[in-house]
């Protein structure tokens, strides 16, 4: 008998000494740390002049969350001075409002709730565009309690493929739909064209097509204010190194194809994925559209905005404000801030960063959007927070 309890308790010491040796190897190659909770903006960097704020908290907050339905804020939009924004794991979309003007929330309403993961949402002409993972719905308030009138759902895609990136993205633009679809996989050929793909409908679901393909995860979409173009985010396929393939800023057009899964970057070939041999470059020669602009491998850039606000300085007109959420599978962590891009230069800045520090991460910035007085409204869905970033005039 004493022979076997020895016998068990070594067993049960390397069973336990292995798990320690797996968590701590683990750690060691995805570079990521337990999330610290502090005041929400302690140790955030910006440019001279800048402030950063909470406006809204307590909205669900994890440790660092990968590939599962967010637990915090996500997609955000504005409508009649009142911030709309999605909670996904909740099945929410909560009305945020400021009735006394001091730039911070006054409660939580819940707007519409039993969602099925509900991310995208858009406004137009009576009607509020909501994305689900399965479905695109749209709802009415006509009554103007800041809740979804009863009976007012209409189903206008239905059936979407679940499964790989759950979050759809929602845009209405020129009494046009576009939805934004990630892909099924790390890196595959797709079953279903509207994977990896963004599709453009009639405001009523009808002539549903697929509007450019070829893009593995593009979250984040912005109209240009002025030419009216489309821009995206692109998150790039993983396990090919800590600064390969780059995430990705794309000028999407009609009919365009961006190269996923064969092809990433400046039209760079996947041998990785595609190991056929070719004369030349596939990438180039069946059309693939390169990117607009490279960002660093694992960034994970998810919602943008171009800044059309008058309360920031001339520099930041036209500026392209991009949330990078961070890496996951990086041996040295990167990402967690928001970067600026001129437009007319395409060089990228860091805007406000120190959400990741020494490996440490307290928050994993998701959307950004310019609230009515030109701030930026910028959503958290680590730290389960909205951030208010604004400009001190000197």
């Amino acid at each position: 008998m004493e022979i076997k309890s020895e016998k068990k308790i070594w067993w049960i010491s390397f069973v336990f000494l292995a798990i320690i040796i797996i968590l701590v190897l683990s750690a060691n190659y995805m570079g990521v740390r337990p999330t610290v909770t502090g005041s929400g903006v302690a140790g955030i960097t910006l440019p001279e002049g800048f402030v950063i704020d909470v406006y809204a908290d307590d909205l669900g907050s994890t440790l660092l969350s990968f590939g599962g339905p967010s637990p915090g804020p996500r997609m955000m939009m504005i409508k009649d001075g009142l911030l709309f924004v999605s909670i996904p794991n909740k099945g929410i979309i909560a009305i945020l409002p400021d009735r006394n003007d001091d730039n911070v929330a006054d409660e939580l309403r819940i707007f519409i709730q039993d969602l099925d993961y509900p991310h995208g949402i858009d406004y137009y002409d009576g009607w509020y565009y909501i994305a689900e993972e399965s479905r695109v719905i749209r709802v009415r308030d006509d009554d103007g309690d800041l809740v979804a009138d009863a009976g007012t759902i209409e189903v206008l895609i239905n059936n979407l493929p679940t499964g790989g990136h759950y979050t759809r993205t929602v845009k209405v633009h020129e009494g046009e739909l576009y939805l934004s679809m990630g892909s099924s996989c790390n890196v595959c050929d797709e079953s279903n064209e509207m994977r990896a793909a963004i599709s453009k409908s009639n405001l009523d679901g009808s002539n549903l097509t697929v509007y450019a393909s070829g893009l593995r995860n593009s979250v984040g979409l912005a109209f240009h204010p002025l030419t009216g173009e489309l821009y995206a985010t692109e998150n790039g396929r993983d396990w090919l190194g800590d600064n390969t393939p780059p995430d990705e800023i794309n000028m999407i057009v009609e009919g365009g194809n961006y190269g996923w899964p064969d092809c990433y970057g400046k039209n760079i070939f996947d041998t990785d994925f595609n190991n056929s041999e070719y004369t030349g470059n596939p990438c180039n020669d069946s059309g693939r559209i390169p990117s607009l602009v490279d960002l660093q491998a694992h960034s994970a850039p998810l919602g943008l905005t171009f800044y059309d606000g008058d309360m920031f300085p001339e520099k930041y007109q036209g500026d392209l404000f991009v949330c990078y959420h961070g890496s996951w599978n990086r041996q040295e962590p990167t990402g967690y801030k928001i970067v600026n891009i001129d437009m007319d230069t395409l060089e990228v800045n860091d805007f406000a960063s120190g959400w990741l520090k020494a490996a440490t991460i307290s928050g994993r910035p998701v959307d950004v959007i310019v609230a009515d007085d030109g701030s930026l409204f910028v959503s958290d869905d680590n730290a389960g927070k909205i951030y208010r970033i604004s400009f001190i005039q000197k």
